[in-house]
């Protein structure tokens, strides 16, 4: 990884986390283990304010274009469960490749598929979009929900991997 672990913006991580909380029921053991990978994930992720976020992270309603090495490539937004819409490309993050590329950034690499087929998917691209959803969180909120080590001092990180 670019940034050496998942890079989050305050307010997804948030929104993630309750979207975890919801969702404690899941028959699908792939789809399962990326949400679990994610958790864990998420305990280590480097959490920015919206403003200090890098522009190549992939956050909530990003514009995402991954490749596989044939040269196959796909192109989709990434959004909140109740916005998933599959034929006009609008991936949920709670799905298996939402939770896969959420936080990741441009030129990572994922693994990607069922055990018996796996294969590396690429980042090659990922565009903000201007739809950013608008979201009050209270800073008694934050301060539960985010991990303790998180402390906004993290920009010398993203200054370093520019």
């Amino acid at each position: 990884m670019k940034y050496g672990s998942l890079v989050l913006e305050k307010k997804d991580f948030v929104m993630i986390k309750r979207y975890q909380l919801l969702t404690n029921y899941i028959e699908d053991y792939a789809h399962k283990d990326a949400l679990d990978n994610l958790k864990e994930n998420m305990s280590n992720a480097l959490i920015y304010d919206l403003e200090d976020m890098p522009d190549d992270i992939i956050r909530m309603y990003s514009y995402v274009t991954l490749s596989y090495e044939s040269g196959w490539s796909e192109n989709f937004q990434l959004v909140p469960p109740y916005e998933n819409d599959i034929k006009n490309d609008k991936i949920s993050v709670q799905s298996t490749l939402g939770a896969s590329i959420i936080g990741l950034s441009e030129g990572d690499t994922l693994k990607y598929g069922l055990p018996v087929y796996i294969i590396a998917l690429t980042v090659q691209k990922v565009k903000q979009s201007e739809q950013y959803f608008k979201v009050v969180i209270p800073e008694k909120t934050f301060k539960d929900v985010l991990p303790k080590h998180n402390n906004n001092n993290n920009n010398n990180l993203i200054s370093q991997n520019s």
